[in-house]
């Protein structure tokens, strides 16, 4: 009858629940009717010590057993808990989509550590017109645009300093006009050569996928680029919905539509306005109602979104809420597109640790300094190339090292200054002066006193205000330097060109006479770069007091 009893009291205690078994011992015992007589202890010589032995044996088996049953609740528990981890993790990777990071014909040079022994970091994000599925078609509209190859529309190079002290963005205006490098499509193996003309930079995308993007970046800026990233319409309206209200601001109301129905469909009031999903991206789309109604004025009101968005994660609790934690890490996934080296979650995590290091007040947001170009726009001159520079160079674009620091030279070795082939040519023409004759053979005659034996006059002319080495690519670079360290030109005169073919110095109107380059020319860069990035409307992170102007004619 206790074995019944026993079993029955099993078969109760499996009814409501595991913990039951603790009390096979004492009260829960007795509720089911059995009885024990007292056990003493083995030292207590009396009573008979076989009946306590196999009481104390059946009370450890009863432990054994409640212990056994406990451990393998644990590992179901820790087990399961862990599989379902593994196989989502698994599931967030096997749909995050990754295509090839460079489709030029060109090798991106590799980043040299600094002191420290840190690495920079440059991250190219893209935002792609596609409408190649119905949530892109409904949200882009265009139908004369359906399933036609993808644009480039929003591209900026996100630089991360190798000591992660500062971010600095650069974004180039879609229609920036420039030649296109090789590129060949990993899928289709078809090869799109080079252009000897110049395209809208936002075609790049449709030659091969976004590795010919980076390439293209590569071609004009010499910049490393270590990883891309890539969304389309559907992809902003989901993570925007994940990462939650952000605030933006108006001076006046406004409503994007124009007397055709053109415009994003932004309506909002005068002031500030939370926005979120598909009004996020309204906002980051909006051409026709912001200030002059061009790509430029849409730029920079991308860079017042982003920097808003850094600011609320930073100082609100969503990234440490579990539950909005896995929807942006779903979105996220599901709506990026990035290079084979950020091929995992964890990655991209990774990723996003080494972004978060930075303090809103270090992030510095600008648009690569442009001149107009018949309804197009071009890189300016001198500016575009200085703000390249400076990333190339780890220089902080919101300029709070750059006055301690002195303009660091290139980390490419010069080759032997007598194997260093220089054209130079005469650019000291002024409208009041004209040109200064022979400028050019003189120059080239001083080089050669300094070890420059290669140096040659060129009888071409190239006028302009201050005196230049331009060089056509990055291991070139350090050959340029030399040759300014050698005239006495201050480390901002060598700059980046695609129209020339090796390392040229221009002669230009600071310097007219004379075999020594004049101290009074020789300036500081830093005037330069306040210029570049007055150009360029930085943008700093913690601007709380940005606001979008409202274009005439767009206001309600």
């Amino acid at each position: 009858m206790r074995g019944v009893r026993t079993r029955r009291g099993v078969r109760d205690a499996g009814e409501r629940g595991w913990d039951d078994g603790l009390h096979e011992e004492g009260p829960a015992g007795a509720a089911h009717g059995t009885t024990q007589a007292p056990v003493r202890p083995a030292s207590g010589g009396t009573g008979p010590p076989r009946q306590g032995g196999s009481g104390q044996r059946r009370g450890n088996r009863g432990k054994r057993r409640v212990l056994r049953w406990v451990a393998s609740v644990l590992s179901l528990l820790i087990l399961g808990t862990a599989g379902a981890g593994y196989l989502y993790y698994r599931h967030l990777n096997s749909i995050l989509k990754k295509e090839e990071l460079n489709l030029g014909d060109k090798p991106m040079a590799g980043h040299k550590v600094n002191a420290a022994g840190q690495t920079p970091l440059n991250i190219l994000l893209i935002g792609s017109d596609a409408r190649n599925s119905d949530e892109n078609k409904r949200l882009g509209g265009a139908k004369d645009t359906f399933d036609s190859p993808p644009l480039a529309d929003v591209q900026m190079l996100l630089h991360l300093s190798a000591d992660r002290s500062n971010i600095s963005v650069i974004s180039m205006p879609r229609d920036t006009l420039l030649k296109m490098p090789k590129c060949t499509d990993p899928e289709t193996d078809e090869v799109y050569p080079a252009t000897t003309n110049l395209r809208m930079t936002n075609e790049s995308l449709g030659r091969g996928g976004p590795g010919c993007t980076v390439a293209t970046w590569y071609e004009l800026t010499g910049i490393t680029i270590d990883h891309f990233m890539m969304i389309d319409f559907s992809g902003v309206v989901s993570m925007a919905d994940a990462i939650g209200g952000v605030p933006v601001c108006v001076t006046d109301n406004v409503e994007s539509r124009n007397p055709e129905g053109k415009g994003s469909g932004l309506k909002l009031e005068k002031g500030t306005t939370y926005i979120k999903g598909e009004q996020a991206l309204q906002w980051l789309r909006t051409r026709y109602g912001f200030e002059d109604g061009t790509d430029l004025a849409r730029t920079h009101a991308q860079h017042m979104y982003m920097n808003s968005m850094v600011r609320e994660l930073k100082k609100s609790t969503k990234l440490s809420d579990p539950n909005k934690l896995r929807k942006l890490a779903e979105s996220a996934t599901r709506a990026l597109t990035v290079d084979q080296r950020l091929d995992t979650v964890k990655k991209l995590y990774d990723l996003g640790e080494e972004l978060k290091k930075v303090p809103a007040a270090r992030i510095t947001m600008a648009t690569m300094p442009w001149i107009p170009q018949g309804g197009r726009v071009l890189p300016k001159p001198g500016e575009a190339e200085l703000l390249f520079k400076m990333v190339r160079e780890d220089t902080p674009l919101d300029g709070k090292a750059s006055k301690k620091q002195k303009p660091k030279a290139s980390k490419d070795p010069a080759a032997p200054d007598a194997e260093i082939g220089i054209m130079v040519q005469n650019g000291t023409y002024t409208d009041a002066l004209g040109a200064a004759t022979g400028r050019a053979a003189a120059v080239a005659g001083v080089l050669a006193q300094k070890g420059f034996t290669q140096a040659k006059a060129d009888t071409q002319r190239n006028p302009q205000e201050r005196t230049t080495v331009y060089f056509p690519s990055v291991d070139l670079e350090g050959d340029a330097q030399a040759v300014a360290k050698s005239l006495g030109l201050p480390t901002g005169s060598v700059k980046k060109s695609t129209d020339v073919s090796g390392v040229t110095l221009v002669v230009g109107a600071d310097w007219r006479t004379g075999s020594t380059y004049p101290k009074s020319a020789a300036k500081d860069d830093d005037k330069d770069k306040d210029e570049a990035l007055k150009s360029g409307r930085a943008l700093n992170g913690e601007d709380t007091e940005a606001c979008m102007e409202v274009q005439p004619g767009f206001t309600w």
